[in-house]
């Protein structure tokens, strides 16, 4: 038996989830001298890449990794949606999310779930026994799913997010102690509830890992100025993770995973004033801040990351793209952002997606026409506003890419090959022993029978 013994007897299995948002498959192969619990979890248990899903947006992915099933079930696209017959946005929150998540099928069936800082959470359920609802949650306060947990917060001084505004600076060297910080704390109460060993499911997020992603990773493809200091952050979660491991007695299986990989940044791509550059979308007068501000010649918007949408007749409210002229306009975009080359020479879009190739569901009435997958080097932006250029260079240094994201696991008997986010759900549903029809999700249980 590990550190976090059972308290209460019985053989039932468990698991450990322990999300490492946007931490690269690639990353981890490269460095075992970096990542060596993760190499040895891989040696003796399984592990491999695991595919996004489109988009490889965080607001997007963890919705669907935790229910199974993609945006078009889940009712949560990106980071901003669409409101159904309207141009008003929103940016999504738990309750936006329309699928059955993981956790309340764990309840449902009698067992217990312990859930940290998992995105796009707030605000915290109270069906299930404990929760710390995740990033975009407005205050500590406000996350916890009730004071005694507020109180475990407040002594071990636990954080949200890492202070992202940080990574804007020149000399990183705060922000590198910010992400410091935040990762600490959140081991910290990791371990105080892992410890309580009352779970059948632990269900826990760094988050941080992006966010050191979006501001460092330049400086590591490049051997840049804080290379060092961006492996040192990965050497300590790694260690974190081969702490929980060795805590875990025979019963429990670990599975650590990401939502999407990661690579470098070059350039971003206003992808509205492209569509304004080529005849697409135009505005109501000269100050333009938001979707509600297009006027009625536009006939495409950009929101991100990535998704493009016809401004369509009997659909938006004052659209412009009979339905007849749908498939024509659709090709027209297409060949338009296949055109599209970036300063140093390459195509931007990878790949373009159709929208009813990958969304289908109760709540596809807001799923884009078309989903862009980038090169890689090239960030798609989508705002209405305060960009006079169709490429420029920001802040970060690094950007999500669709492929190369994670999965590692304790049970030798999975098989990660050719996996994806939808089959995460299953797999957990699968190794608890809980009952669950396969037809209800867009993936299948990775374990083998």
């Amino acid at each position: 038996m590990g550190l976090f013994d059972r308290l209460r007897g019985g053989d039932d299995e468990r698991v450990v989830f322990l999300g490492i948002d946007g931490v690269p498959y690639d990353l981890v192969q490269d460095h075992p001298d970096v990542f060596e619990n993760l190499t040895d979890i891989a040696e003796s248990g399984s592990a491999g890449r695991l595919e996004s899903i489109v988009p490889p947006e965080s607001s997007a992915c963890w919705p669907s990794l935790t229910t199974g099933v993609n945006p078009g079930e889940t009712g949560v696209y990106g980071f901003q949606d669409r409101d159904i017959g309207s141009y008003e946005t929103y940016v999504p929150m738990g309750k936006h999310v329309s699928a059955t998540r993981l956790w309340d099928r764990i309840t449902d069936d009698g067992r217990d779930a312990t859930v940290l800082n998992v995105p796009v959470t707030f605000p915290p359920s109270s069906r299930i026994q404990r929760q710390v609802s995740g990033f975009l949650s407005p205050s500590l306060d406000a996350a916890a799913s009730d004071d005694a947990v507020r109180q475990v917060l407040e002594d071990r001084d636990y954080k949200i997010d890492v202070n992202a505004k940080l990574g804007h600076d020149d000399d990183k060297t705060e922000f590198v102690e910010n992400a410091h910080a935040t990762l600490d704390a959140r081991y910290d109460v990791f371990t105080h509830y892992l410890a309580e060993d009352d779970w059948d499911l632990f269900f826990g997020v760094f988050m941080s890992t992006d966010r050191v992603n979006h501001f460092l990773f330049g400086d590591y493809a490049n051997d840049g100025e804080y290379k060092a200091e961006f492996l040192d952050f990965y050497r300590s979660l790694d260690a974190y993770i081969g702490e929980i491991r060795d805590g875990l007695d025979d019963d429990t299986t670990l599975i650590v995973a990401s939502d999407h990989g990661f690579t470098e940044l070059k350039w971003e791509v206003n992808c509205n004033q492209f569509l304004a550059d080529e005849g697409w979308l135009s505005y109501d007068g000269d100050d333009h801040d938001s979707l509600t501000d297009i006027d009625d010649e536009t006939r495409a918007y950009s929101l991100i990351p990535g998704r493009f949408y016809l401004n369509l007749e009997g659909r938006e409210p004052e659209g412009v793209v009979p339905e007849s002229e749908y498939e024509q306009t659709r090709e027209e975009l297409i060949a338009d952002l296949e055109s599209l080359t970036g300063p140093d020479g390459r195509q931007v879009c990878r790949r373009i997606v159709k929208g009813e190739t990958v969304f289908d569901g109760d709540h596809d009435e807001i799923a884009p026409d078309l989903v862009v997958i980038p090169a890689d080097g090239f960030d798609l932006k989508s705002g209405f506003s305060g960009k006079e250029a169709v490429f420029t260079e920001g802040p970060r240094n690094g950007m999500h890419k669709f492929e190369n994201s994670l999965l590692y696991s304790t049970d030798a008997d999975l098989d990660v090959a050719g996996s994806n986010l939808f089959d995460v759900t299953p797999t957990i549903l699968d190794l608890l022993g809980v009952d669950h029809d396969e037809d209800e999700f867009d993936g299948a249980s990775l374990l083998n029978a």
